[in-house]
């Protein structure tokens, strides 16, 4: 059995950009060390943050907490009965890789789409390496 988590991070959030859409607000913010910046495109009267709130975001496979993909149900059944990787989160986006770049092991960005809303997460390669995946969950909790 895979472990559902592939990254896991709190974040600072340094600044926010709610200009150009009415629901939609771009939270710019950095790692407790500092070492990985995030650009996360979120629906704020879903999931309201402001500067200095901290995030912990959780990228992950699937949503079963064994790890196991369940490919026959689609996520909104699995909420029927057995516990969830999402019941611990406030928001909860299914989402794709569509990018994900590799400089020469050092660092790495990683471009994520869920549904329009936009994710970029720069870092060093050891932290972001195991991104190199297709679909993706983002969950997030303050």
């Amino acid at each position: 059995m895979a472990d559902a988590q592939v990254f896991e991070e709190t974040f600072q959030i340094t600044s926010l950009n709610n200009e150009k859409y009415d629901r939609v607000t771009r939270i710019y913010g950095s790692s407790s060390d500092n070492s990985i910046a995030m650009q996360l495109d979120i629906n704020h009267e879903l999931f309201p943050v402001s500067v200095g709130d901290n995030v912990n975001m959780v990228l992950a496979r699937t949503l079963n907490l064994d790890g196991t993909k369940g490919d026959d149900k689609g996520w909104r059944d699995l909420s029927k009965g057995e516990p969830t990787l999402a019941d611990m989160f406030d928001y909860v986006c299914f989402g794709k890789n569509y990018r994900f770049e590799d400089n020469e092991g050092q660092s790495c960005k990683f471009y994520a789409s869920f549904g329009g809303l936009l994710l970029f997460i720069e870092g060093p390669y050891k932290k972001l390496s195991s991104l190199r995946i297709e679909n993706v969950y983002m969950l997030l909790k303050k």
